[in-house]
């Protein structure tokens, strides 16, 4: 058998981690959950206390906060402190990767402070927001005034600053790009302390061109402008079930984005598939729709935001039952529709947890903040998540994408 056909790793015989693991949801019930509910809701209350203040309010204290970065930046000497980092404990990002350079020598400088939205501008059609400001943060400020973002990143706790300084991708992303694509400006602090807003036509263009990607390595992000779309009321969902090898449920993704008659009318605003098994996937494309189509007589809401309903992935894959099927979803709760199970991870993380009687009972306090479960779950079982499990985005071409799941199937092992 030669290297490339041979198995990435032998199999292995269980230790005492894998019962850590196994056996974890006890710390998760008892400890991260009831903590992670008490950390939204005094979130929520900040994030209406802020959004409670005039927007002079909110622009001061936020100049007010730049000035007490540059400040701190000024007090840095070079030769003796290392490089500059945000004073965010590595594990609250919501990434699973290791952030290791943190433990080496550096300057922090605390960003803590910058979680507000900033401005709606109607008129310019930009949202002007902190970096720290999150998706379910942004879409509840918008989505009842008729607005959203172009790309609105599918988990609450997902950020403005990481989705930048890394990348962001969803659904509509065939129509409007990666969520860097949608910023029209960026604020930034440099490291010598000067404060600079980069366009993409201004002299700092070659940093607008740069951030993006660039994991915080250029400067310290202070804010951002981002273009807004209008939006209606609800997203109406086609769930088309496919039934193939890899090939067929990636050229079934690929046919999802475009009609072949190329009606642009038909171009859909949200496209996504699932794939349950290497032979089984569901599409589902989405098209905004407004509250008086939604309600006509015969037409199904789904309002898959509530606690107690099943899992929005679980869901889905109904349709490889029933057929195609339509349903009209809440717009917010559609942008959120996998944050309640964090994907497939609820399942690993809690076993019973989609359930019926866990979803009634304890359901309102899902989903553990992601946090919380890096903070609690100690060296050895971090290490054995990275040895064990696989948590990738890849960004591949669409005509790819059939040769990059048989590449992860074959290549990474993954169970499907």
């Amino acid at each position: 058998m030669s290297d490339l056909e041979a198995p990435l790793r032998p199999k292995r015989k269980k230790v005492w981690v894998d019962y850590f693991v196994k056996f974890r949801w006890i710390i998760v019930i008892f400890v991260v959950l009831p903590i992670s509910c008490t950390m939204y809701f005094l979130t929520y209350l900040g994030d209406v206390r802020s959004e409670s203040k005039s927007f002079k309010r909110r622009q001061k204290e936020h100049d007010e906060n730049v000035k007490k970065v540059v400040k701190r930046l000024k007090q840095r000497n070079p030769s003796k402190d290392g490089l500059v980092c945000t004073a965010r404990k590595p594990y609250i990002a919501v990434g699973m990767r290791n952030v290791d350079y943190k433990r080496a020598r550096h300057f922090e400088v605390d960003l803590s402070e910058f979680r507000n939205v900033l401005d709606i501008d109607r008129e310019r059609m930009i949202a002007r927001v902190e970096p720290l400001v999150n998706m379910g943060q942004i879409s509840r400020v918008t989505v009842p005034m008729n607005l959203s973002l172009e790309v609105v990143a599918e988990l609450d706790d997902l950020t403005v600053g990481g989705l930048i300084n890394g990348y962001g991708i969803e659904g509509s992303s065939h129509l409007y790009g990666l969520f860097s694509d949608t910023v029209v400006a960026y604020e930034i602090v440099l490291a010598d302390g000067r404060v600079v807003r980069a366009t993409k036509d201004n002299e700092y263009s070659d940093l607008f061109y740069a951030i993006p990607w660039s994991q915080g390595t250029l400067g310290l992000l202070v804010s951002a402008e981002i273009r807004l779309i209008p939006v209606k009321e609800y997203m109406k969902v086609t769930y088309q079930p496919v039934i193939g090898n890899l090939k067929d449920l990636a050229q079934a993704y690929i046919d999802s984005f475009a009609p072949r008659d190329g009606d642009p009318e038909k171009i859909p605003d949200f496209v996504e598939t699932m794939i349950y098994t290497p032979t089984e996937g569901v599409c589902m494309t989405g098209k905004y729709a407004s509250k008086e189509e939604a309600k006509k007589k015969g037409n199904v809401i789904n309002q898959v935001g509530w606690w107690f309903k099943p899992w929005f992935y679980q869901h889905a894959q109904k349709a490889l039952e029933k057929g195609e099927f339509v349903e009209y979803i809440p717009t917010r709760d559609y942008y959120h529709r996998h944050t309640r199970c964090l994907y497939w991870e609820g399942k690993l993380i809690l076993p019973f947890a989609d359930q019926w009687w866990f979803r009634w009972t304890l359901g309102w306090l899902m989903p553990p903040k992601v946090s919380l479960l890096k903070a609690t779950q100690g060296e050895s079982i971090r290490n054995y998540y990275h040895e064990m499990h696989v948590i990738q985005d890849m960004l591949v071409p669409l005509y790819k994408v059939g040769e990059a799941l048989e590449f992860a199937h074959r290549e990474m092992e993954v169970c499907f």
